[in-house]
């Protein structure tokens, strides 16, 4: 039985950056609250609130917070490779690697389990084609992208943490240069293809700053995150005032040009600003991080945040079936009933979120790990689990695509160039799973930072 929230807490060290994971449990907990408020569901299917109104695009300015992830996670690569590798003797990379991914990819897995066995059985009973089912199909695994790209972070950690102790700054400036080169073949030279790229280069940038947070000469902060800030959205400004670039920092229906999908250098200035915003406000919080009931808190929702994340979508269609379950019409998206009702969702949503984390969160906590400074593995782990990654990376990103939809009659959707079907999306995953689990010993390890 693991540790309670309490006796974790209680054995903080003092040393403890507790503001990153406040920030970490404040960014995913901004991205469910975003998308419980986007969803404009109504008896025409599943829409998008800001394409409905417009004007409101401008709050992704602040409520697109990944990037602050992205960042909190190079920040807590840094510090536990490097606590990894003084540990341990021999290859450091597949015990990274399965270590870090156990606790990201057995809630996933699960996850896609259960959806999959839901939605087999809608498609049996002739369900499953509906407008909203449908709908609800495609929409429930499109969070999954994000954990495509963390586990590329991860995988990516040992040599780009190299690259920052080599050269600093400087390879950051690298991944920024690459990544608005990118957008000079996409835009001005039409390149097919080129802008997926940016995948890499955007998202890697972000989780550089967290390695300099880590292990820069200000160890434990980014020097002056004012003048970050202020570059970052000054240059996000100038990009979609002056640019190609729309102004919404999230995907929408129907557009030619997404900062989102593939991301663009307008998404990377968004997330240097919100980078040097949210350092601006770390010395306040450190002291409203010190009463015990607040880190308490914030220990509490670490330990089930990745769980709240997978099922909140889930909660939030259990709700809207609810409604219609109970012969209530959802009113028109926007509209002045719509708005009246968002509050009375948002606490459904969340008590059902709750529930579900109650019944999920077994599989999110790294049940018996035990540090052990001789854990790493022998020849040939590390490319296993490098192979293991990838196809976890392709599989979780080919789902997120795909959707749940026509499982039975093999639908499928364009992963870069390359057509994916769910099963063979859930199969890569599934594989790569198992790669990574058999590329070390029977040993596992626990990481620090």
């Amino acid at each position: 039985m693991g540790a309670s929230a309490q006796d974790i807490a209680d054995a903080t060290p003092a040393t403890r950056d507790r503001y990153v994971d406040l920030l970490r449990v404040a960014s995913l907990g901004t991205v469910i609250a975003g998308h419980w408020l986007m969803a404009a569901v109504s008896g025409d299917g599943i829409g998008n609130l800001l394409a409905v109104v417009p004007p409101l695009q401008v709050l992704t300015w602040a409520l697109q917070v990944m990037p602050v992830f992205f960042f909190v996670g190079g920040f807590s690569h840094a510090l536990s490779y490097r606590s990894l590798a003084r540990r341990t003797d021999g290859p450091v990379y597949a015990a990274f690697l399965r270590a870090r991914l156990r606790r990201l990819l057995r809630p996933t897995l699960v996850f896609v389990a259960v959806w999959t066995a839901v939605a087999l059985t809608a498609q049996l009973l002739g369900g499953g084609g509906g407008r909203l089912s449908g709908a609800a199909f495609r929409l429930v695994t499109q969070p999954l992208w994000f954990i495509g790209i963390y586990l590329a972070m991860v995988a990516l950690t040992p040599p780009l943490l190299t690259l920052h102790e080599r050269y600093g700054w400087a390879a950051f400036g690298a991944l920024a240069a690459a990544a608005a080169a990118v957008d000079l073949l996409r835009f001005a030279g039409g390149v097919p293809y080129a802008e997926f790229l940016n995948f890499a280069f955007v998202w890697l940038a972000v989780h550089q700053l967290g390695f300099l947070r880590a292990t820069g000469p200000g160890r434990g902060q980014l020097r002056r995150p004012g003048a970050l800030a202020a570059a970052g959205l000054a240059g996000a400004v100038l990009l979609v005032a002056y640019g190609p670039y729309p102004l919404s920092m999230v995907g929408m229906p129907g557009e030619k040009v997404s900062n989102m999908a593939p991301p663009t250098l307008a998404l990377l200035a968004h997330g240097i600003w919100l980078v040097g915003a949210v350092e601006l406000l770390r010395a306040p919080a450190a002291g409203w991080l010190a009463r015990p009931r607040v880190w308490r808190g914030v220990v509490a929702a670490n330990g089930v945040a990745m769980t709240a994340f997978l099922w909140h979508l889930t909660a939030m269609l259990a709700v809207y079936a609810a409604q219609l379950g109970l012969g209530f019409a959802l009113p028109e998206p926007a509209g002045a009933a719509w708005w009246a009702q968002v509050p009375v969702r948002f606490l459904a949503a969340a008590a059902l979120t709750c529930v579900l984390v109650a019944v999920f969160r077994r599989f999110e906590a790294p049940a018996g790990s035990t540090a052990h400074p001789g854990a790493g593995a022998g020849p040939g782990s590390g490319p296993r689990a490098a192979l293991g990654t990838a196809l976890c990376l392709l599989g979780v990103l080919g789902l997120s695509t795909t959707g749940l939809g026509g499982l039975l009659e093999g639908h499928s959707a364009t992963l870069i160039a390359l057509p994916v079907t769910a099963p063979a999306a859930i199969g890569m995953a599934l594989g790569g799973w198992l790669l990574v689990e058999r590329s070390g010993t029977s040993r596992r390890v626990r990481l620090r930072g």
